[in-house]
C-alpha cells in the first residue's frame, strides 16, 4: 500500500490522529497519480506539522485537592466550560476515591481556554451534594480560586481560571 512510503501509519499513531484525518489522508493517497505523488507526500507533511500544531494547544490541569475530611465515598470533580453550563453540565468530569488530607486529579488533553472547577465531596457516594432543609450543604465542596457565593455557589466569573500549557489549581474543600 502506498501508505507505507514515508511510514505515514507510525506518525499518525504518534501524532493521535483521529480515525477520520487517517482515512482521509488514505483517500488523497489512493486517487493521486505518480507523477502528482511528490506534491501528494508534501501535502501530507504540511497536515501532520498541522496537527501537532494543534496538539500542542491542549493543555494539562492539575487540581489539587486540600483539607479534605476523610476517606469516605467519593470526591467529584468537573471542569465547566463556560457560564451557562456551569453546575450543570460539566465539560469534563472525573471521579475518584476519597483520601484524607490532598487529593491530585489530573485532566490531560484540555483545550486551551477558561473554565471554572466544582468539586464535591460526596461522602455517601451517591453522586450529588447532599443539603439540608435550609439548602445548606451537608457534604464538602470546592470551587476554584477559592470562590464562594454569598448564598449558594460562586458565579462563573468568580470561580473561573485560564488554562494553558500546565496549570494548576489549588481548591480548599469547605465544609459547613
Amino acid at each position: 500500500m502506498a501508505l507505507e512510503f514515508i511510514g505515514l501509519q507510525s506518525i499518525l499513531l504518534l501524532q493521535q490522529f483521529s480515525i477520520l484525518n487517517y482515512y482521509l489522508i488514505r483517500v488523497i493517497l489512493k486517487f493521486t497519480s505518480k507523477k502528482k505523488m511528490k506534491t501528494t507526500k508534501s501535502i501530507v507533511l504540511v497536515l501532520i506539522c498541522l496537527s501537532g500544531l494543534v496538539l500542542k494547544a491542549q493543555s494539562r490541569l492539575e487540581v489539587i485537592i486540600s483539607e479534605v475530611k476523610d476517606d469516605t465515598g467519593t470526591i467529584i470533580v468537573g471542569l465547566f466550560s463556560d457560564e451557562t453550563t456551569f453546575l450543570k453540565e460539566p465539560f469534563i468530569g472525573k471521579t475518584v476515591k476519597s483520601v484524607t488530607g490532598k487529593i491530585s486529579v489530573i485532566f490531560d488533553h484540555v483545550p486551551d481556554g477558561t473554565y471554572a472547577v466544582s468539586i464535591i465531596h460526596d461522602s455517601n457516594a451517591n453522586g450529588e451534594l447532599d443539603s439540608n432543609l435550609f439548602g445548606i450543604p451537608k457534604e464538602g465542596f470546592g470551587f476554584s480560586n477559592d470562590a464562594m457565593g454569598t448564598f449558594g455557589p460562586p458565579s462563573f466569573e468568580k470561580a473561573k481560571l485560564v488554562v494553558s500549557s500546565s496549570t494548576t489549581a489549588i481548591v480548599k474543600m469547605r465544609y459547613m
